[in-house]
């Protein structure tokens, strides 16, 4: 094993724990495309790019990014870039972070302001995950050669052109935040975040 990709220690029991049999089989057509794009940059020595588009790139998107790259070091895919954006920028939402952190990520504010940047870790010896609300297109993503993986519906309808993509994807997942500021919002964003992981785990497990 890398030394270099074992992840903190609680992260590695939840990948641990997560079941990918309970992913249905109409939800695994869903994630097969990416699987597929993986492959093939992964059998030409390519590197993969990946970005998660939602509206306001504030909590799908953001969880998405940061679990796929926990996955791919986790199966020790190399050379794999993650990141996100949305169709307008917000900030990445408070419960976000907290709910990572409450599974072991250490995330740590580098600036303050309305739209903080983040550093997100997974691993003592892995570079952090930068984590701020962006337009999909911001310099801070690739501008080609990259997969556009849209995260919400509104994101999959309301931008039809992604470009620079060489793949457009859709993996829309239920937005948490319709419990806010409700008794059930921490147990929401949890399992949104669960739900993500395990079918990140799918994916990467599947290369």
């Amino acid at each position: 094993m890398n030394l270099n990709n074992i992840l903190f220690e609680d992260i590695s029991n939840i990948i641990k724990s997560l079941e990918v049999s309970s992913i249905s089989e109409e939800r695994k057509k869903v994630l097969q495309p990416l699987i597929y794009y993986l492959k093939d940059k992964v059998e030409t020595n390519q590197s993969i790019r990946l970005n998660f588009i939602c509206t306001h790139n504030s909590r799908r998107s953001h969880l998405s990014q940061i679990w796929a790259q926990t996955m791919a070091a986790y199966y020790n895919i190399k050379d794999v870039s993650s990141y996100s954006g949305g169709t307008e920028a917000t900030a990445m939402f408070p419960k976000v972070g907290e709910t990572l952190q409450n599974q072991g990520f250490k995330i740590k504010a580098l600036s303050e302001g309305s739209n903080p940047v983040y550093s997100v870790k997974y691993a003592s010896n892995q570079p952090a995950v930068v984590a701020f609300s962006k337009k999909f297109e911001d310099a801070f993503n690739p501008s080609s050669a990259f997969a556009a993986i849209m995260t919400c519906s509104s994101a999959d309808e309301g931008c039809p052109i992604v470009l620079g993509c060489d793949k457009r994807i859709a993996i829309t997942y239920e937005d948490p935040k319709k419990s806010d500021g409700t008794p059930q919002q921490t147990e929401t964003y949890l399992n949104r975040s669960l739900q993500i992981a395990t079918e990140m785990k799918f994916v990467f497990s599947s290369i």
